[in-house]
């Protein structure tokens, strides 16, 4: 059991809060239960697994430590409590903290079926709104997710834990605004532009073929030259004095209606 808060391996986790640790050293972190069964379930290769039984809380929390213990190739590394404190990212955590290699999550290697729905995340900048958007893509079922904002890591573990772990069961991909506007031309999918200066309404939009709903920052909204490369712009309502909504909530809206004109099933 790891017991000093000096040790070097406690040192690395809390280092990997940070972007720039998290990039140079290729690792990113997963803590909780759930999080970390969504991981799992995605195949993703957990490296090291701290646990400190005195958090547990979840009745399957030692059944899955004990199976990734028996069949996954990881270091399971209990920890005492002060230790755990130490490393955890969360309030009330359930005892539970996974270091995992960084995946690639390239641009070219996103699926595209027939009819495919996708959401260009632009320029989110806070990690809960992030994560909301990945819990509501997850939700209405969307073949892939585009995140080309410098501003927030998708790795970073606020984004995992506002996501409930459907970071993993959304096909992401990180790229440059350059790279996903040419394929998006590529794959020949229809661009929305979600704008509040938009004429049209956003039910106006039809959303049934293959198409690309573009979301832009929360207090700027989409910039020139994602408004220009857009074949469609469209609005939501609003008869309130505030002049936009939460981007989360917008992109939320806009995705539900993407699948009500499609029906309850996927038809990608």
């Amino acid at each position: 059991m790891i017991t000093s808060l000096q040790n070097a391996r406690v040192k690395q986790v809390v280092r990997l809060r940070q972007r720039r640790h998290r990039e140079s050293d290729g690792l990113f972190l997963i803590e909780g239960y759930r999080e970390i069964r969504c991981a799992v379930d995605a195949r993703v290769g957990l490296k090291v697994l701290y646990t400190c039984e005195q958090f547990f809380s979840h009745s399957d929390t030692r059944k899955l430590v004990r199976w990734l213990g028996e069949n996954a190739d990881i270091s399971i590394e209990p920890v005492s409590r002060d230790v755990f404190a130490k490393i955890s990212v969360r309030e009330n955590s359930d005892g539970l903290l996974a270091v995992a290699p960084s995946p690639a999550w390239l641009m070219n290697d996103m699926h595209v079926p027939p009819n495919g729905l996708f959401l260009i995340s632009t320029a989110t900048e806070k990690p809960g709104n992030l994560g909301t958007i990945l819990r509501s893509a997850d939700a209405v079922g969307v073949d892939g997710v585009a995140v080309c904002s410098a501003g927030t890591d998708v790795l970073n573990p606020s984004v995992v834990r506002a996501s409930l772990g459907t970071v993993f069961s959304v096909p992401v991909v990180r790229a440059e605004p350059e790279s996903v506007r040419a394929w998006i031309k590529r794959h020949g999918i229809w661009s929305i532009a979600a704008t509040p200066d938009a004429d049209r309404l956003y039910t106006e939009a039809d959303m049934v073929g293959p198409c690309a709903i573009l979301m832009g920052s929360e207090h700027a909204g989409l910039d020139g030259e994602w408004l220009n490369s857009s074949d469609e712009r469209v609005r939501l309502p609003s008869v309130g004095q505030a002049d936009s909504i939460n981007v989360a909530m917008a992109a939320t809206v806009m995705l539900f209606e993407a699948r009500r004109q499609r029906g309850s099933r996927r038809t990608s």
